[in-house]
């Protein structure tokens, strides 16, 4: 590899001391598909010589097996990794690349231009300081450069350059490049970008990359590594704002220490200075700053670190330590941007994990409120959310979190969504503000709870959960199970999927939207009637696990028993007793469950009735000898 400094070959050991000391820049390049991204990534990999002799005769072998650039070295194709990129001569991945120069460390994102990779570009761009975006000269502002210059304003990007690029092919003509910085300028005026540098360049030929090019002598701004050896890196910033660490392990080595580890997001730390835990609010002074190699005076953001504190204080993983003058803020309900990451649509009341930080806590989306069409700016109505559409979304959380807006800190105001069967990430958000609803509704003390009510009543109280195709019996079993248990003298409610329709859920139709919400609404009422100690009966086809879950996670362990009642579709169809499967079959009822919308089974119900070979009777037996196992029904 060409020496990046003489110290390599005269002195290594300063030449390592000096690259530790070097300060870090991630940045992104982004743009319309083949304005030179991974060209322009290339050429800096070149010619900040970080290039092994054998990686030059690779890319100088492939690039005449590719042909793209005839004679001369394709820097694309030192990006472009994937076999896929490389044929289509377009960027699907996140390619990221680190080089440094005597300066600076950077480590760079190249980010893909189609549309349908918009989950890939934010997250190549969540975590950087600064975004090159790449305008092809020839063609100016396109769709995809706005898209991407909104996207880069929404996570908070604060340091643009808009490279225009491929200058050569239209003569260095001065004319050409004050056109696009005007037409660029008027629209960033309307999403808020407002630090934004120009650039005129060839990421091919070199030009305005490392030196100024005599192409253009009009041009007397910077060159583009002599901007992002120069621009303020994110870190310096945070140093300046309020002190924030999240825990993410309380440290516990032996019986004499308890500390609490964590990277500081943001501001300075001194021993001596006051702090405030959130969400519980309780406050303490800090004793020490520890690290592996011994306590420091001041600690500052970026750093790893352990504190200890002078007061014995309950702090949990996930808790947020804050300086007392400007506190992190607390809540359970906000207003947020959502960007949804995956193939399955993003359903309004299923829950959810949300992870901030090293949180995680359950959650649901209550509203969409509208849904941002990212090539017009246009707020579109929407019930949900699809791959890769970005909405403005209410949350609601189970308990509260400590957090910032995500315009004054990414770390404590960003936010992934999980899905809680599969585990897979499926969208990222910024929190905006709380719902002035999260800080005026508390929970009311009450004397008389639940184990009273059930006391008095001789039984405890739960959810008798009955799920199975339309036609596979749920509810004749479930009546037959009420009429035996109020017979022996228990306390009942049974909640029927028709008879709720045609009240409390009315309103709602048949979608996968409304279904989720139509068990959504029954699970609260059915916690609602446990806490007043009954047995409740619930007969739902309620076809999506993940809202079986939510309603079994509504109440204590134990207090829930999935009844599946097993029927095969073709026998449920054949039974067909309101004749709604003719009705799906002939094409006049839509997303009917088992015929064009998914039933996903049981994977492990407390009891299993399989209607093919049982009678209404023997079913019910099988279900009382089920709750006497559970204790549900106590002689």
């Amino acid at each position: 590899m060409a020496h990046v400094s003489d110290l390599i070959a005269t002195d290594i050991d300063q030449y390592l001391k000096s690259h530790e000391k070097k300060s870090l820049l991630r940045f992104i390049t982004c743009g319309s598909v083949d304005d030179g991204k991974s060209t322009l990534i290339g050429r800096l990999l070149y010619e900040s010589k970080m290039l092994f002799e054998d990686q030059l005769s690779a890319i100088e072998a492939d690039s005449k097996k590719w042909g793209t650039q005839g004679d001369q070295i394709d820097f694309a194709l030192l990006v472009d990794g994937l076999a896929a990129e490389r044929e289509q001569g377009i960027t699907i991945d996140v390619a990221y690349r680190f080089f440094s120069t005597d300066r600076r460390k950077f480590i760079v994102a190249d980010t893909p231009g189609h549309e349908q990779y918009t989950r890939n570009m934010v997250t190549g761009a969540s975590t950087a300081d600064a975004a090159i975006l790449m305008v092809d000269a020839r063609k100016g502002v396109l769709t995809q450069t706005r898209r991407h210059s909104y996207l880069m304003s929404l996570i908070g990007i604060r340091h643009v350059v808009v490279a225009i690029n491929k200058m050569d092919l239209v003569d260095y003509k001065e004319s050409v490049f004050r056109s696009i910085v005007e037409d660029y300028s008027e629209f960033a005026k309307q999403i808020g970008l407002d630090n934004i540098t120009f650039i005129p360049m060839s990421a091919f030929k070199g030009d305005n990359i490392i030196g100024l090019s005599s192409n253009m002598p009009w041009y007397h701004g910077t060159t583009l590594m002599g901007y992002l050896e120069t621009i303020e890196v994110d870190d310096t910033r945070m140093q300046r704002e309020p002190f924030r660490m999240p825990v993410q392990w309380v440290n516990r080595p032996n019986l004499d220490f308890r500390g609490f580890a964590g990277t500081i997001a943001s501001g300075v730390i001194k021993p001596g200075d006051k702090v405030r835990v959130q969400p519980s609010g309780k406050e303490s002074r800090i004793a020490r700053i520890v690290t592996f190699d011994g306590d420091l005076e001041q600690a500052i953001a970026g750093q790893s670190i352990t504190l200890t504190l002078q007061d014995e204080i309950d702090i949990s993983r996930g808790d947020v330590i804050s300086g007392v003058e400007a506190p992190a803020a607390t809540a359970d309900q906000f207003e947020s941007t959502l960007i949804w990451m995956h193939e399955e649509p993003m359903l309004p009341g299923r829950p959810y994990l949300l992870k901030i930080g090293s949180k995680s806590v359950s959650a649901t989306v209550t509203e969409v409120k509208y849904q941002v069409n990212v090539n017009t700016m246009e707020h579109v109505a929407a019930k949900k959310l699809e791959l890769n559409a970005i909405g403005i979304c209410n949350l609601s959380l189970d308990r509260p979190i400590a957090y910032d807006p995500y315009k004054d800190n990414r770390d404590t105001g960003g936010f992934i969504l999980i899905d809680r069967m599969t585990n897979n990430t499926v969208g990222a958000g910024l929190l905006h503000f709380s719902l002035r609803r999260s800080q005026n509704i508390h929970m009311q003390h009450v004397d008389v709870d639940k184990e009273a009510r059930a006391l008095a009543k001789g039984q405890k109280a739960s959810i008798l959960w009955f799920t199975g195709l339309s036609g596979a019996g749920k509810s004749t079993i479930a009546n037959a199970l009420e009429k035996r248990l109020h017979a022996m003298g228990r306390h009942t409610y049974l909640l029927d999927g028709d008879n709720v329709r045609h009240g409390l859920n009315k309103d709602l139709g048949f979608t996968d939207t409304d279904r989720v919400e139509n068990i959504r609404r029954v699970s609260e009422v059915a916690k609602l009637m446990v806490d007043a100690g009954l047995i409740v009966i619930t007969a739902f086809i309620s076809p999506f696990r993940s809202e079986r879950q939510m309603a079994r996670e509504l109440v204590e362990v134990g207090e829930f028993i999935e009844v599946f009642v097993d029927t095969p579709l073709s026998v449920a169809e054949d039974r067909d007793p309101k004749g709604l499967y003719k009705k799906a079959r002939r094409g006049e009822l839509k997303n009917f469950t088992g015929i064009d919308s998914v039933y996903e089974r049981p994977e492990s119900a407390e009891v299993r009735i399989d209607t093919t070979s049982l009678s209404v009777d023997a079913a019910v037996d099988l279900i009382v000898d089920a709750l006497k196992r559970q204790n549900i029904l106590v002689d």
